[in-house]
């Protein structure tokens, strides 16, 4: 036996809590989400775009002579989100597809220009994400304005846009115009958005009834829109925690205005999957009309339990 003292040196000690690697959390989420659009039955053309992203990060181990206890070859971690947005369109010819279009396109290239992308939110992490949001509204209202400037035929040209990022289970979401975010929450249907409509302004300054002549002739005349004005594009930023099974639910007014919330919420709760919730509102909006292109997103939540 040898008499060498035995060296305590990378004996485990009590560390700081950022000097370990966390438990895996959003890489644990699960969210199915599917979108579709139809220029719907009246329509010649649609003037809806949509758009699904999943984003991530990842370290993995190639290769260590570290103990077992610290890490293994091979090992993987993993953070992950997902990214829902759509836009409709407003203006004469093929303005209003472009400006859709247009506003989808340029969001997603200011995100991806973006040198640190924000996970496992913190109270800092989330005001961050929430303030690149509002900055992002106002550089793609810019970006609308300039390019109808420089083409006459795009003159006019504006759309809504209604994006949601789910990290984990935060969930923030950036609006602005008439297309709606909802949530349905243990089965019931919940409004997230405001829409930014006269209509909804005489609903909402206590002086009409939802269902007033007036306020449903004057729900799709905007206050609020993309491209609309110089030096607004001022969207409205919401934030909430999902729990397990909550369903998200993005969608034009082509949808809202065909069919009822209490019918979105039944066509939701008997729904199987996320593509089957979609193709089913879209049809139900298309057998009570159609008047209007019609653009759906649905997305399942599902975390394990703790």
């Amino acid at each position: 036996m040898s008499d060498k003292p035995q060296s305590n040196f990378g004996a485990r000690t009590s560390k700081p809590q950022d000097e370990t690697p966390p438990a895996p959390f959003s890489s644990r989420i699960n969210v199915d989400f599917f979108g579709m659009s139809e220029k719907g039955l009246v329509r010649s053309n649609n003037e809806d775009h949509f758009l699904l992203v999943r984003v991530g990060r990842a370290v993995e181990t190639v290769l260590t002579n570290l103990g077992e206890a610290e890490t293994l070859p091979g090992e993987l971690f993993e953070e992950s989100g997902y990214g829902m947005v759509l836009a409709d369109g407003v203006g004469g010819e093929a303005a209003g597809e472009v400006a859709s279009r247009q506003a989808i396109y340029t969001l997603l290239s200011l995100a991806l220009h973006t040198p640190d992308w924000q996970f496992r939110w913190s109270p800092k992490e989330k005001n961050t994400v929430m303030w690149r949001m509002k900055d992002r509204f106002r550089r793609i209202n810019d970006a609308l304005l300039r390019d109808a400037a420089a083409d006459p035929r795009l003159r006019g040209m504006c759309t809504t846009l209604t994006a949601a990022v789910i990290y984990g289970n935060g969930l923030i979401i950036s609006h602005i115009g008439d297309s709606r975010a909802y949530l349905l929450h243990h089965g019931k249907l919940i409004k997230l958005t405001q829409d930014h409509t006269v209509g909804e302004c005489l609903v909402q300054d206590g002086t009409h009834a939802p269902d007033d002549p007036l306020v449903i002739e004057l729900r799709s005349l905007l206050l609020k829109a993309l491209g609309s004005k110089e030096g607004e594009g001022e969207p409205d930023v919401y934030e909430r925690i999902l729990e397990n099974d909550d369903q998200l639910l993005l969608c034009t007014d082509g949808l809202t205005d065909m069919v009822r919330d209490a019918d979105i919420e039944a066509i939701m709760n008997s729904s199987r999957s996320a593509e089957s919730a979609c193709r089913s509102l879209v049809d139900r909006a298309l057998s009570n009309g159609g008047h209007d292109n019609v653009t759906v997103i649905v997305a399942r939540y599902s975390a394990p339990a703790h």
